[in-house]
């Protein structure tokens, strides 16, 4: 993990989470001859980290769509669900998803 993000758990969490999804997305590529829904998943599963650098409101909405085109790859067979690689890019997505909805509804908590 790049020092710059030890001290905030999300930068730290989406930053692992992207290198991951490029790991996966190498896999595919390579491996499967998979370009469609592997590229889906590299563009939003790396833009959340850049999202939350940015400050930008929708953070969530991308962790939810890289959710979704993972569950699509595997449900479609393209990746193995018992891979311990997938099952911690679940994980994390998870664990992302439920960070940056708490830091939504905390931004419009505060807000109000």
């Amino acid at each position: 993990m790049v020092d710059e993000y030890k001290d905030n758990l999300i930068m730290g969490k989406t930053y692992h989470f992207s290198l991951m999804v490029i790991e996966l997305y190498k896999f595919l590529i390579q491996q499967k001859k998979e370009y469609v829904l592997s590229k889906q998943l590299l563009r939003c599963g790396t833009s959340i980290g850049a999202n939350i650098n940015e400050a930008q409101a929708a953070i969530s909405k991308e962790a939810r769509e890289s959710k979704y085109w993972l569950m699509l790859l595997k449900d479609s067979g393209y990746i193995d669900p018992d891979k311990e690689k997938v099952k911690a890019l679940l994980k994390e997505i998870d664990s992302i998803i439920n960070i940056t909805t708490k830091i939504v509804k905390s931004s419009q908590t505060n807000a109000k």
